[in-house]
């Protein structure tokens, strides 16, 4: 139960740091977004790894700096479907994809879930794509490969998942705890791949005033969502955790609505009683 419960926060962790990365986006070059925000969460993570101790394993950490790497790549991937206009077809697509992969991988790995859960599984993926979904006016034309550009952000999104849980396997195989070191190792990959891009936009302005301060705490919440998915995935079934750890869409929605006085369309309120009988079911 508590994996559940961590899964879910870490979903509603993920969703607040998703909106204050689109807030800061909307001023300031979205690589610039990305590799500031998870260089300035380093910090904060530094306090997590004192509080929760471990100690640090090769395997644990190598895993953790995979699914940075992945993680980093996926959002790259995602920012450019994205700026093909279709994001009614690419948000969906890339985001059911994400969670997807890790059930596939769980069950493939001998996880055997309870009918009940497995079916709050499938009800979270229904839900993400369907709150997902953004107004469109069909004007916009899907490629082959938009599609194929989504496809792969989710491929990527969903091996940071599978990466992050294979640490925290590496480090019980050898019969310790992971701690924090995989996101220790996630977010300096991250931020050492990102870097060279950042530094080809030297002529870029300098975040400063709301907009830096929405992008710290984007950085903040997004490591912080990966700590608690860490702890997550070391108390419950990947195929479980991932989708439920994936609703992180409706926190974003939901943000929109209330903040930004957005409206909701019928199909994304749809999505929104889906994502609640989801947790109902996988709790049960």
């Amino acid at each position: 139960m508590i994996g559940i419960v961590l899964a879910a926060l870490s979903g509603l962790v993920w969703g607040v740091g998703d909106f204050a990365g689109g807030k800061a986006s909307q001023r300031i070059d979205a690589v610039t977004v990305v590799v500031l925000s998870k260089a300035a969460s380093i910090p904060l993570l530094l306090v997590y790894l004192v509080l929760m101790p471990a100690s640090p394993q090769a395997g644990v950490v190598g895993w953790g700096a995979a699914a940075g790497v992945f993680g980093v790549l996926g959002m790259m991937v995602f920012y450019k479907a994205m700026a093909g206009g279709a994001m009614t077809i690419v948000a969906p697509v890339s985001a059911v994809t994400t969670a997807l992969l890790p059930l596939a991988a769980g069950l493939l790995q001998g996880e055997r879930p309870g009918a009940l859960a497995l079916t709050g599984a499938g009800c979270a993926i229904a839900a993400i794509g369907l709150v997902s979904l953004a107004p469109g006016d069909g004007s916009v034309r899907v490629s082959g490969g938009l599609i194929g550009l989504a496809l792969a952000a989710g491929v990527a999104f969903g091996l940071f998942f599978i990466c992050l849980s294979a640490a925290g396997d590496a480090a019980g195989a050898a019969g310790g705890d992971a701690g924090m070191w995989p996101i220790l190792g996630a977010q300096l990959a991250a931020v050492g791949l990102g870097a060279p891009l950042l530094l080809r936009r030297r002529g870029a302005p300098r975040p400063s005033g709301t907009p830096l301060r929405w992008l710290l705490g984007a950085g903040m919440l997004d490591m912080s969502a990966n700590a608690l998915y860490i702890v997550a995935v070391q108390n419950g079934d990947l195929s479980i955790i991932a989708p439920v750890a994936s609703l992180y869409p409706v926190t974003t929605v939901l943000l929109a609505m209330f903040v930004d006085r957005e409206r909701l369309r019928p199909v994304q309120l749809a999505g929104l009683g889906l994502a609640a009988t989801a947790l109902v079911l996988v709790a049960s």
